[in-house]
Formats: C-alpha cells, sequence, structure tokens
C-alpha cells in the first residue's frame, strides 16, 4: 500500500483514476481524500491556464468570484484583489446589453454575443462573450473581438492558399461584385452621401452628392471636404471646423443631425441643406464619418411661401378685426343720412358733379360751412365708386391732438413712445384699396403736412417707431369749413398740399341757399326722430314751415336736425310749433343793432380783440416770447402768463418763426 501511494504523483490523471478504481474497497476508503484534493487541484490549474478569459460572476451581487490568467490580462484587473472590482465598471458603455445578456443565461441556461465592448485602460475593446449558468452564478469565456477575426480571417488565407489559384479567382470575383453592388446602391440613392477620414480628409462621393454640390469626384477625394463646401455661414461669417457637426461626429462618436445649413457649390452658391453625420468605427476605433445630405431648397421655398401666406392671413385677419371695431364705432356714431336730401338746384348741381368724379380716383375737396352735411357727400361718393366694397375710413383732424396725429396717420411699433404698448395699425394703412375722408383738413399742423403730402404723392408711409416702408393704395376726400386759399397766403397751410387735395372741388351749399330743399328735410328728420322715440309722426302745418322758412339757419343741416329733435320730445299733441323761432330771431336782430350803435364790447368780442393782439404781437417779434424784444416786454406781461394766454387761445408761437 505505501508502495502505491508513493507512486501515484507519478501517474498520470488517467493512469491514477483507473489504478484506483481497480483497488478493494479499503484501498477506494483510503486513497478517497487524496483524490479529491488533487481533482480540485488539477480543475484549479485548468481553470487558471484556459486558453480564453474567464470570470465567474454573481449577477446579483455585481462581484467578480473567480478570474483566471487570461480575465487578468485582458480586463486589467489584480485576480488577487477580486473584492476591489464591479463587474459593470468593465462595461460602461453598454450596461443595456449587459443586462439583457444576463437575463438571457438566467433564463436559458446558456448565451453568446459579440455586441459587448469592454473599457480597458488604453481603449475599448470588442469582446465575443460565451455564456453559462453555475448554480446562482455566470461563467463568462471571454476573447478579443479583433483577435478572433484575425484567427478567423487568417484560417480563410490558408485554407485559400490551400486551394490554390482558382479559389483565389473566386474570392476576387466575389469581392468585385460586393464592390459592384455597394457602388450601385450608392449611385442609385437620391441622397447625397460622402464618406471622410479623422482627418476631415473626403474618402468616397457618390452621383448624387456630384450632382448637389457641382463638385466632381476627382476635384473632392483626398480633400478637405470641409474647406471646399462647408467654410462659410449662410451669413458670410468663417464656419471654423471646430464648431463642424461633421468633424464633431469622428471626435466625439455621436450621430450628429443639423436641419438648416448651406453647403456651397462649385459656382459659389449657397445650397440649403439638412445632413445627418455618423461616425465610422474600425476596432473600436473611430476612423472618419459618412454624411448622408439633402438639397432642401424647394422645401425652403415652399415653407418661405407657407410663412408669407401666414403672414399676410394674419395681416388680413387683424385688419378685419380693426375695420370691424371701426364699423361699430361707425354704427354707434348714428349718421344723420343714409342719402343726399333734396330736389334744388344747388343739390341737384352737386349730385351731378358726385357722378362725376366717384368712377375716378382723383382726390377731391369739399368746402362749406359746418352743418352742411360734408360727410354725407363724402360716403356718396365712396358709395358710388370702385372702392365700395371697403369702408369709407374717417378721421376727424381737428379733434386728435398734435403729438398724436402721425401715429394716428400711420400707426406704430410697439415701444415707439411712452404709452405704446403694442403695434397700432394708422388709419391710412387701413384704408388701404379704400377710400379714406379727412374732416377739417385745415386743422392738420404745419409740420405733419409733408408727411401727408408724401403719402399722397408715393402711396408711401412709415410707422412711427418703424423704418419699414409700406406702400398703400387710397383715395382722399378732404373737407373744411375754412378758407384755406387764405391759410396758404398766411402759410398755416402746405400750398402744394392744398392742390393734391384740391384736385375736384366740391361745395357744400347752405340750407339758407337751399331753402326749397326745406320740407323734405323736415319731414326726414321727424320721421327718423319719431321711429328712434317709438312715437307717431306729429304734423307740420304751412304756417308753422313758413317760421322755418324765415329763419336763417345759421347752423345749417344739423341746426335743423336738433330743432326738430327738440320739439318732437317736446310736442304735447300731433302737431309741432316752431313760432318761438321768430322771437329768437328778433331777439337776434335787437342784439345786432345794440351793438352797432354801442361801443361796448361783449365778451367774445373782447376775447377776439385780445387774441388778434397776441397774434399780432407774436408777428412783430418774430415768435420770441422771452427776453428782450420778445412778446412778453412787447405786451408788458410775465412770459409764463403770455405762454398760458397762447394756450388759452390755441395759439401757436411756431407759426410766427
Amino acid at each position: 500500500m505505501q508502495n502505491e501511494l508513493s507512486r501515484l504523483p507519478q501517474l498520470n490523471f488517467v493512469e491514477m483514476v483507473q489504478t484506483l478504481q481497480c483497488k478493494t474497497i479499503n484501498y477506494q476508503n483510503i486513497y478517497a481524500p487524496i483524490h479529491l484534493e488533487m481533482e480540485k487541484t488539477m480543475l484549479e490549474q485548468l481553470f487558471l491556464n484556459a486558453p480564453t478569459a474567464m470570470l465567474l460572476i454573481n449577477p446579483i451581487s455585481n462581484r467578480i468570484l473567480i478570474a483566471n490568467n487570461q480575465a487578468e490580462a485582458l480586463f486589467n484587473l489584480d485576480r488577487r484583489a477580486l473584492n476591489q472590482y464591479s463587474v459593470t465598471q468593465f462595461f460602461p458603455d453598454c450596461l443595456n446589453k449587459l443586462h439583457s445578456f444576463t437575463q438571457q443565461v438566467l433564463t436559458k441556461g446558456t448565451a453568446w454575443s459579440s455586441e459587448l465592448s469592454i473599457q480597458t485602460v488604453n481603449k475599448n475593446v470588442s469582446i465575443g462573450i460565451n455564456a453559462s449558468q453555475f448554480a446562482n452564478n455566470i461563467l463568462l469565456s471571454c476573447e478579443d473581438g479583433s483577435v478572433t477575426f484575425e484567427r478567423h480571417f487568417k484560417s480563410r488565407i490558408e485554407s485559400n492558399y490551400r486551394l490554390g489559384l482558382s479559389q483565389w479567382d473566386t474570392d476576387e470575383t466575389v469581392f468585385q461584385q460586393i464592390e459592384r453592388q455597394n457602388q450601385l446602391l450608392l449611385t442609385a440613392v437620391g441622397d447625397g452621401i460622402y464618406g471622410v477620414d479623422c482627418d476631415g480628409k473626403t474618402t468616397f462621393v457618390n452621383k448624387a452628392a456630384e450632382e448637389i454640390i457641382g463638385w466632381k469626384k476627382e476635384q473632392l477625394m483626398g480633400k478637405k471636404i470641409h474647406d471646399i463646401i462647408h467654410h462659410t455661414h449662410i451669413n458670410g461669417s468663417h464656419y471654423h471646423v471646430h464648431n463642424c457637426p461633421i468633424y464633431a461626429a469622428f471626435n466625439d462618436g455621436a450621430i450628429h443631425s443639423v436641419d438648416n445649413e448651406v453647403f456651397w457649390s462649385q459656382q459659389g452658391k449657397p445650397i440649403p441643406v439638412e445632413y445627418t453625420s455618423t461616425p465610422l468605427r474600425e476596432n473600436g476605433e473611430l476612423i472618419g464619418a459618412v454624411v448622408i445630405f439633402r438639397d432642401i431648397t424647394e422645401r425652403k421655398r415652399t415653407q418661405d411661401k407657407l410663412l408669407n401666406a401666414l403672414k399676410e392671413v394674419d395681416a388680413l385677419k387683424h385688419r378685419l378685426e380693426m375695420e370691424n371695431a371701426y364699423l361699430q364705432e361707425e354704427i354707434n356714431a348714428d349718421f344723420n343720412h343714409q342719402y343726399l336730401i333734396g330736389n334744388s338746384h344747388k343739390i341737384k348741381h352737386m349730385m351731378n358733379q358726385i357722378e362725376l368724379v366717384a368712377p375716378t380716383d382723383a382726390n377731391v375737396l369739399i368746402i362749406g360751412e359746418s352743418g352742411t352735411g360734408k360727410e354725407l357727400i363724402a360716403r356718396a361718393i365712396h358709395e358710388a365708386s370702385k372702392r365700395n366694397v371697403r369702408p369709407l375710413i374717417r378721421v376727424n383732424c381737428a379733434a386728435i391732438p398734435a403729438e398724436l396725429f402721425e401715429s394716428e396717420f400711420f400707426g406704430h411699433v410697439k415701444g415707439a413712445f411712452s404709452g405704446a404698448l403694442s403695434d397700432r395699425v394708422g388709419r391710412f394703412e387701413l384704408a388701404d384699396g379704400a377710400t379714406i375722408f379727412l374732416d377739417e383738413v385745415g386743422e392738420i399742423p404745419l409740420q405733419l403736412q409733408s408727411k401727408l403730402l408724401r403719402v399722397l404723392q408715393e402711396q408711401q408711409f412709415e410707422r412711427v417707431g418703424e423704418s419699414i416702408t409700406r406702400n398703400v393704395n387710397v383715395r382722399v376726400i378732404a373737407a373744411t369749413n375754412q378758407d384755406l386759399t387764405k391759410l396758404v397766403t398766411n402759410n398755416k397751410f402746405r400750398e402744394d398740399l392744398y392742390f393734391r387735395l384740391n384736385v375736384f372741388p366740391i361745395n357744400s351749399p347752405p340750407l339758407r341757399e337751399r331753402i326749397d330743399d326745406l320740407p323734405l328735410l323736415v319731414k326726414h328728420f321727424i320721421d327718423k326722430v319719431c321711429v328712434r322715440l317709438n312715437q307717431p309722426s306729429p304734423q307740420v302745418s304751412i304756417a308753422q314751415m313758413q317760421h322755418l322758412i324765415s329763419y336763417s339757419w345759421p347752423g345749417n343741416i344739423r341746426e335743423l336736425e336738433n330743432i326738430i329733435e327738440r320739439q318732437v320730445i317736446l310736442s304735447k299733441s300731433n302737431k309741432l310749433n316752431f313760432e318761438f323761432m321768430n322771437k329768437d330771431k328778433a331777439i337776434n336782430i335787437k342784439n345786432q343793432s345794440y351793438t352797432q350803435h354801442s361801443k361796448v364790447l361783449n365778451a367774445q368780442q373782447h376775447k377776439q380783440l385780445e387774441r388778434d393782439n397776441l397774434i399780432q404781437a407774436l408777428k412783430d417779434c418774430r415768435g420770441k416770447i422771452y427776453g428782450a424784444g420778445g412778446a412778453a416786454e412787447l405786451l408788458g406781461l410775465k412770459p409764463t402768463t403770455l405762454s398760458s394766454k397762447l394756450k388759452k387761445y390755441t395759439i401757436k408761437r411756431h407759426d410766427f418763426i
């Protein structure tokens, strides 16, 4: 027995097993512990010296339990300090894939993958892993993917070498077919495709890329394509290579997509493109990128058309909203008339003039006293014109503060001045394609008349606070109760503006010159008031009508409407009484007679005299108020007192400079 034991270490593993099997049960009992110990030692040696890297891991605790020599070299770990390592720290770029792979092993018992890569000290290495489940642990057999590929490639070479020249010809034919198919695919693709190496030099270009950018393949191959087609932004600034997403793809290894840049053609024209730059790897190393791009010129053109259409829709919507708000103001204004009423000679002559000028685009100047219905004439002209599909835009020039004239006429942009909280469309822009009615045009400040003249001459203007010139097509109808020729003589109204407005003058006759129309007007106003008050129309006798006919009507039609409305309200029967008008007339005559024979001035005359005196002083001093030779010194007033009086009488010293 002692001799047998001494001879066991000299036997190989197979002989040892056979020898032990031939012994009696006593021998087995004696050698069993020795046999197990030797078997354990041998298995450990086999594991440690296995030709591939092997790891026994616990997926629950994320720990490496055992590693062999090859694993120590491949994973760059110390086998004596495995408790310092976790499994996932070696797979930082593919944790999701590692998790799926582990689940597959635990579910099926075995698995294989070539999609995992480990992070070593110097580089990222793709590996092939064959795994099997061992109790609750997993045994991994790992091999460097590049080594596996190299072995396979060498094996193919050796095999082909042994087969001889015929096999080489076959392989070359296969490679040629693959190359031809790749070229056909690249040629058939409609998008431009080109490749660059890690230095940015062109490695291949397909036919579509040549057609899009105009450069030939021979002109690009081996050259830095960024310097040829991607060197400048659309605004003309230099496109530095460090900011180029194409270069970034083979520097950071990420895919970069851009949808709004330009490539430059051989003719030097910018081509709008969208492109995707995808990095290329070989054995885990970045070796370049593939760029797929598309000419989006037509799409940009379509987008621009769509954006312009949307802007136009928004502008039309805003304009319709403004017109709607304006029309609401018009409705609430409750205009006096819907039609021109009268059969007198002067009314017929005026209506004939309206019929002549309405179809044209000529500017019209309506001249007449206050209350004669100048706005009604303007509406009649507009309604008979080809612009009647749009509303008549009216502006009361006497009701607009001087500092707001320009904003009211031409509009303003947000922030143009204090209080401009949003963009505002001016009256001229609102009247584009229609007619604008400038009532009391003589009240427009002299310094703003030049801007109005420009609109009339060139049909152009700018909003306040904006440099964009806008074009309009506007017909102008102006009205005034002043003598514009006298204002021109006194340098209060531009002569060129007067001639531009006075293309076709129409006189609006006062009511005293068209007394024949009085019965028709009286009936019209009675019916209008009674409809509004919801009461029956009263009658006007011939005697009462005589009181109206004999009145001078200084307030014209507006005064007639007001008197009729008042008498309808006061009437307690179905008849109206106008006898009071003769009494008022007698009082007026008495006052006029008293005024003619008296040297005492009434309050109104005194105010007018003071106003005339202030104007004369400003004329003599050429608009100067303060200091020696100023109007204040001439009148013996304090400058502040004189300024208050000028403001009271709405006298502007700039008119006399």
